[in-house]
């Protein structure tokens, strides 16, 4: 037994000594913690692929399963664990939280956006008439809220594109379709909204970060396909840390990328496999009000913690 720990632990120094390829700056190559673990009861995961924090430090996650469980910050179940209404068509696919804290939940093979309190209930719905009209949706991907109650929802497959709505749910504009050209989408996975006011898709088939104002106007976009430091290989998610910097979980590359506004890589971290700091098949992150990044590690059903 004495053995089997010290390999381990060898395996664990080896893998943050040479195994992360460009180190973040001020912060460490191994987890803080590791939890979670595969199964289908409480505080359990089947491949979980998606999270949202909300401000309280409160963890949601969502599985293939279709649950939706709640955790504090260290991985303790504190309770809820919640389905959407229907998951016989499929499970969601993105969580949010709205400007009052409550949980933003993308049912991406229901056309809807179902926004939940703190027990699990069902407190507002959008959308949920499937289509390709302005105000109908396909598959929903993600949603965020901004600061003046706005929402934006982004779709993939019959719609390649991102929704505006009202506070109240009532369709404003949308803006993508299908293609490579700037503006134009191949499965966005993720939304962000950054401390710039601008917001930022994860454009996963196309590699690539796009920038946006509100309005839907393209104002940038960097990354390029492949594994080197500012390239990218399917973005699936994204969020901001509490200094301006964009987080990427790259499902491809089977890491985590850290960049400054302008695009520029400020390090990665992560590199496929099975040990403390290693990833198989991530889907999502979310970066807690301490500003430790929590890394969604689908095919190991379970949560990283990184100082990233």
């Amino acid at each position: 037994m004495k053995l089997r720990w010290f390999l381990l632990a060898v395996g664990i120094v080896a893998a943050g000594v040479v195994g992360f390829g460009l180190r973040p700056r001020g912060g460490s190559a191994v987890p803080e913690l590791v939890w979670g673990s595969r199964g289908v009861v409480d505080g359990k995961f089947n491949r979980p692929r998606a999270a949202a924090m909300d401000g309280n430090g409160r963890l949601y996650i969502v599985d293939f399963t279709a649950r939706i469980q709640m955790f504090d910050r260290d991985g303790k179940h504190l309770g809820v664990t919640f389905t959407t209404p229907d998951f016989r068509n499929g499970r969601p696919s993105g969580l949010g939280i709205d400007r009052e804290g409550r949980l933003m939940v993308a049912d991406s093979h229901y056309h809807a956006v179902r926004i939940y309190d703190d027990a699990g209930t069902v407190v507002k719905t959008l959308g949920g008439k499937p289509g390709s009209a302005p105000g109908e949706w396909g598959y929903v991907s993600d949603v965020v809220q901004d600061a003046d109650g706005c929402y934006f929802v982004s779709e993939f497959g019959q719609n390649d594109r991102i929704t505006k709505l009202d506070p109240d749910g009532k369709f404003m504009t949308c803006w993508g379709k299908n293609g490579q050209a700037p503006g134009d989408f191949n499965r966005v996975r993720a939304l962000a909204l950054g401390p710039d006011g601008l917001l930022y898709a994860a454009d996963a088939c196309n590699h690539r970060i796009q920038v946006f104002d509100k309005s839907g106007s393209y104002i940038r976009e960097f990354g390029t396909t492949g594994s080197a430091p500012g390239q990218l290989q399917y973005p699936y998610d994204l969020a901001f840390g509490r200094a301006g910097e964009l987080y990427v979980v790259e499902r491809g590359n089977q890491r985590v990328q850290k960049f400054n506004l302008d695009g520029l890589s400020l390090g990665v971290w992560g590199t496929p496999g099975r040990l403390p700091g290693q990833l198989a098949d991530p889907w999502g992150l979310v970066v807690d009000p301490r500003g430790k990044v929590h890394v969604i590690d689908t095919e190991n059903h379970r949560v990283q913690r990184i100082d990233f």
